[in-house]
């Protein structure tokens, strides 16, 4: 599970205007629509061809959770891709992300100022570029560890420096023992 790249998924999907299909056989229609047949979905889904024809016929209404999940993540995936990309550009141009968090958090400083790392619980608004940055390399694959990287490096900046009026000699800050972790737009 990639607490920061769904994180930022599910940030996203708070703007769909209609919801995603819910039932099995929907969901699965859905996909059959998008991908152009029922092939490309079972191979998708790691299932057979036969299996997805029955759900979409209604055969089969129940499936199983990991299944059930898949077939969910897939479908929001392709839901509403014009909204989701309206949603990313406003968060990159002018509304920014909020991030709201609570875990263990540290900084590499000077000798003598208190870096000591704790718990912290922050709910801190992030400037519009700090969500293009996140958004970009979230499009572009960046690992878990990239995207925590660019989160602690704007936390660093708007949270312990307040943009440039305090801790100037901060060097890094670590993000790490997250307990949670939500982004809204």
């Amino acid at each position: 599970m990639s607490l920061f790249g769904d994180g930022l998924e599910a940030a996203v999907q708070k703007a769909f205007t209609r919801p995603a299909p819910k039932s099995a056989g929907a969901q699965m229609r859905y996909l059959v629509k998008q991908l152009k047949g029922t092939k490309a979905v079972a191979q998708m889904l790691r299932i057979s061809q036969r299996t997805v024809e029955r759900y979409v016929k209604d055969q089969i209404k129940k499936p199983r959770p990991d299944l059930a999940a898949r077939l969910e993540r897939e479908v929001k995936k392709r839901w509403q891709p014009q909204i989701r990309a309206k949603a990313r550009e406003k968060a990159a141009t002018t509304g920014g992300i909020v991030i709201d968090t609570r875990a263990r958090l540290g900084y590499t400083a000077p000798i003598g100022s208190t870096d000591q790392d704790r718990i912290r619980h922050l709910t801190v608004a992030l400037p519009p570029r700090h969500a293009a940055r996140l958004f970009n390399a979230q499009e572009a694959g960046a690992t878990e560890q990239q995207l925590q990287e660019i989160a602690a490096e704007a936390l660093k900046e708007v949270y312990f420096q307040d943009g440039g009026r305090r801790a100037g000699s901060l060097e890094e800050v670590r993000f790490t023992d997250i307990e949670h972790l939500e982004f809204d737009l």
